[in-house]
């Protein structure tokens, strides 16, 4: 397998469509963008790598109704802010941060879900570290990023092998700074996701002690503000727009190559690592409908973090939720997709 070196630049890539990705606290630039010519805009909250460049790749931008405002966030809980605050109409996030803008009672929205492998939710080790399983973690020294699906994913590995988080010596990192604390060997280990595990893994420098398969959801989420839904003219443009989405990421799946070639393009990732990527994670998610098992799943990690004490309050997940765009789809448990075994590297 081709090596390369294992940049910290390459690394910080935010990624929309990633279930387990989406923490973070600071938002980037906004750009406008006139696809369709009718004379609504639809504001979308996006981040780098994500909605608008698979919409382009798949040729789903090409024929819109109406017009797109693309606003660039670090992450989802920034974007979730925007759409808060009605700066943004609707953007993609992963499983985490709708559970953590809820538990603010920010005013958002959950309209459309995807499912995904979570095979690339892991929890890395150096690759010459002794440990050899989850339950050696005590006592440890753990970089994870406060809020995020890695955050859930730690916590449930944890408690299988029988640990509670205060077990370990739990360290809030967002990924440029779990990185290089990962690489010195300040941490013992890393809970995160994907590009970072795919990249980490192929560089040589780590291996996987656990993953999330079996332990979260692998569910991510198109979230709008419940102010666009309240517009019929929006709330058309919002079922356009994640019909447009889904047929998107049918796309992917069909064309692994092709869309590991715009998202290396689009956010610096080598190669190698976008393709490994697509196939262990992005590239696996299917269109599902938000039905109850969903929501029991995110109720399940609502309530796990607010018996933390790391969001301010209990509530129903059901009440930030709007089905009526959920059409036909298939369950929310249903399979994510496979790309055969050995696909993933």
């Amino acid at each position: 397998m081709k090596s390369f070196r294992l940049s910290t630049a390459a690394l910080l890539v935010p990624l929309a469509l990633l279930a387990s990705a989406c923490s973070g606290a600071s938002a980037a630039g906004s750009s406008s963008n006139s696809d369709g010519k009718g004379s609504l805009v639809l504001n979308v909250g996006d981040q780098k790598g994500g909605a608008e460049a698979l919409l382009r790749a798949a040729g789903e931008l090409d024929d819109l109704p109406y017009r797109v405002t693309w606003s660039t966030f670090t992450s989802g809980p920034p974007l979730l802010e925007a759409v808060n605050a009605k700066a943004v109409d609707i953007g993609s996030v992963g499983n985490t941060p709708p559970v953590f803008a809820a538990g603010a009672d920010s005013k958002i929205t959950v309209v459309a879900a995807t499912h995904g492998d979570s095979a690339g939710e892991t929890i890395l080790v150096a690759k010459d570290s002794p440990l050899r399983s989850v339950a050696e973690l005590r006592g440890k020294r753990v970089a994870v990023a406060q809020g995020s699906s890695a955050h859930f994913q730690l916590i449930t590995s944890l408690a299988k092998a029988g640990l509670k988080p205060s077990d370990v010596r739990v360290t809030l990192l967002q990924p440029a700074d779990a990185l290089a604390a990962f690489t010195s060997g300040k941490v013992d280990a890393w809970a995160v996701w994907d590009p970072y595990t795919s990249q980490v893994l192929l560089s040589g420098k780590g291996r996987v002690l656990a993953d999330g398969r079996g332990l979260v959801n692998g569910l991510g989420f198109q979230v709008a503000a419940p102010s666009a839904l309240a517009d019929p003219a929006k709330a058309k443009a919002v079922a356009d727009f994640v019909e447009r989405l889904r047929r998107a990421q049918d796309w992917v799946f069909d064309h692994p190559e092709d869309w590991a070639k715009v998202w290396a393009k689009e956010t610096g990732l080598p190669y190698d690592v976008a393709l490994a990527a697509v196939k262990r994670s992005n590239g696996t998610r299917i269109p599902v409908a938000i039905d109850d098992a969903a929501i029991a799943s995110e109720q399940k990690i609502a309530d796990t973090f607010a018996a933390l004490g790391l969001i301010p309050r209990t509530f129903r997940f059901a009440d930030y939720v709007d089905t009526r765009f959920n059409k036909d789809l298939p369950p929310s448990t249903t399979p994510a997709r496979s790309y055969g075994k050995g696909s993933s590297s």
